[in-house]
């Protein structure tokens, strides 16, 4: 952990950085309000393993003061197309798709807090929508309270006055919210991946739902995706 002891330093927060739009753009916000940002990621047995290298180049690139990335093999469990040889959905996914991750965030989310406890922060921040969103449980505003008031009940924080707090702060946006805040923070898309299936080369298969919801806010929002170049010409 950095010894710095300066004034930004003494804002600690944690935040879950995956490597895509919403993550990042989360970051961004976190270091804006003043917050050292000790970023969080997980390899957590995920096909679009992609996504890592694009974590860690996001948090080098807008300043985070540590970048953590932890094993957790929830391969083994099961239970969803993401962590599996099941094909990935495409063009529409149903109510809750097959790529929702068993109890996902509120594993994350634990592993944040213990790690916001072990740093002396007390904020924890994570890139959830429940907006446009593939329907996941826990993306919802009722899981993020609720799951911060457990954390309160639970942790050395909260009970001796130091709550943590759980900020979503892309909850209530739009995904072309999302991308125009981003652009407003200065954050370069190129950097972020997304897609649940991308090919060998990591580039967006351009068909599953996080690559039609990262397309819908980008039109939203009137801009170009810098990846989408990424993919070959069909």
């Amino acid at each position: 952990m950095p010894d710095d002891k300066s004034e930004r330093d003494e804002r600690r927060a944690v935040v879950l950085l995956s490597g895509g739009m919403d993550s990042a753009v989360v970051l961004a916000m976190a270091i804006r309000q003043g917050f050292a940002a000790h970023a969080l990621t997980f390899r957590y047995g995920q096909r679009h393993a992609v996504e890592l290298e694009a974590a860690r180049t996001v948090a080098t690139a807008l300043g985070a003061v540590e970048h953590l990335v932890i094993d957790l093999d929830l391969a083994r469990f099961g239970g969803s197309a993401l962590t599996s040889a099941d094909p990935i959905p495409k063009g529409g996914a149903g109510a809750i798709p097959a790529t929702y991750v068993p109890a996902r965030n509120a594993v994350f989310l634990a592993l944040a807090a213990s790690l916001a406890e072990a740093r002396g922060a007390r904020d924890v921040f994570i890139g959830v929508s429940a907006v446009d969103y593939s329907g996941y449980p826990d993306c919802r505003p009722e899981f993020i309270r609720a799951f911060e008031a457990a954390l309160n009940l639970g942790t050395r924080a909260g009970a001796t006055g130091t709550p943590l707090r759980v900020h979503a702060p892309l909850l209530e946006l739009s995904k072309a919210d999302t991308v125009r805040a981003g652009l407003e923070l200065g954050i370069d898309f190129g950097l972020t991946r997304s897609c649940y299936d991308p090919d060998d080369r990591g580039a967006p298969c351009g068909a599953c739902d996080a690559c039609r919801l990262r397309a819908l806010g980008f039109d939203g929002a009137g801009a170009s995706d810098p990846v989408v170049r990424l993919r070959k010409p069909r």
